[in-house]
């Protein structure tokens, strides 16, 4: 296992991080193995862990819990907060309210006294960034989070947050944790860009595009859509829908490219974000041992510039063939009444 510094926090991390979407309701309910997959994951020389609140509703949380029980010293834990969890107003969001009670429960589902990077899930346009980022210094001061960065955000709201963490003397966010992968470079044009700028870590999430990078994907192969990713999100699979076939050749022609260096799909899939020089981590999220064991293999592979050239061929940089499940879009495309005139204005 390789290791690298934390957006100059000074804390070292495995260059795997072991996330944990997948652990709880739904994807793996059972809770012991959840446990044994961690464990194994740590003993492979993973020493990074990221879950979320929202994940299981809390349910992964609490899993990690159990797994850390005499490891945590071990292990840089990180979580998030953002998404709302239970019924009621001002459970959710970036909020000062909110987020001293989100930190404190995720702290006891988690069995911890801190947290060594908290993250905030996404933005919120409803909060001034100045409220969060306080709130934030604030929780560090306090002990209960070593550090704390931002989880898909755009370019410029990370610009921003720096701006005013400079002029208000302010902690800064010191991650970010941007969907990335072979089918979704996107990020490769601004993101990536400004958090190395910033001198941010970057732990990437979904390397193999929700599944389209597993191997099991390929033009002239008939696709189940009963099981599986397949069966989630349909829509993505389905070769009758528009966009989908330039996904189903690329994933066949990238097959073609890991076997020429003699890995799988997988492996090439979860060792491409690493190439980047703004990538400190990638996020591998396993639901069984099996997938764990076959993913954690992809530190052993280094791509070449000759790899990387067929890539860069077959989906060009900066260039989004697959859009993330839970990729932010901002309020001024979702809401209409932030587009559009009031018709007495118009």
């Amino acid at each position: 296992m390789r290791y690298r510094n934390l957006g100059g926090t000074g804390i070292e991390v495995s260059v795997h991080c072991l996330g944990t979407m997948m652990f709880g309701a739904v994807g793996n309910p059972d809770h012991d193995d959840c446990v044994r997959i961690i464990h194994a994951a740590l003993d492979e020389g993973i020493n990074f862990v990221d879950t979320a609140d929202m994940y299981s509703a809390g349910e992964s949380e609490r899993i990690v819990g159990k797994a850390l029980k005499g490891r945590r010293e071990d292990v840089v834990l990180a979580t998030k907060g953002h998404f709302p969890m239970g019924e009621g107003r001002n459970r959710s969001g970036n909020s000062r309210r909110w987020l001293v009670r989100a930190v404190e429960e995720s702290l006891t589902r988690l069995g911890t006294d801190w947290i060594d990077l908290y993250q905030v899930h996404r933005p919120d346009p409803r909060t001034d960034i100045e409220e969060t980022l306080g709130v934030l210094g604030d929780l560090v001061r306090e002990g209960k989070i070593r550090a704390f960065g931002c989880s898909t955000f755009p370019a410029e709201e990370i610009a921003e947050a720096h701006h005013v963490s400079e002029r208000r003397a302010l902690p800064r966010f010191r991650t970010e944790q941007p969907p990335y992968s072979i089918l979704a470079r996107g990020v490769e044009k601004d993101v990536l860009p400004v958090a190395r700028r910033y001198g941010m870590g970057v732990l990437t999430w979904s390397p193999l595009a929700s599944g389209f990078l597993s191997g099991k994907y390929r033009p002239g192969r008939e696709v189940d859509l009963t099981s599986g990713r397949a069966a989630l999100t349909p829509g993505r699979f389905d070769p009758a829908v528009p966009g989908n076939l330039a996904k189903l050749e690329a994933a066949g022609r990238l097959i073609e490219v890991a076997e020429a260096i003699g890995c799988t799909l997988p492996e090439l899939a979860v060792a491409f974000p690493l190439v980047h020089p703004a990538v400190t981590s990638v996020i591998i999220g396993p639901r069984t041992m099996e997938q764990m064991q076959s993913l954690v293999k992809g530190v052993s592979v280094v791509p070449d510039d000759e790899t990387l050239d067929r890539i860069d061929e077959i989906v060009p940089p900066g260039t989004n063939l697959y859009q993330a499940d839970g990729a932010w879009r901002p309020t001024a495309l979702t809401d209409p009444a932030q587009r559009r005139r009031p018709a007495a204005d118009r």
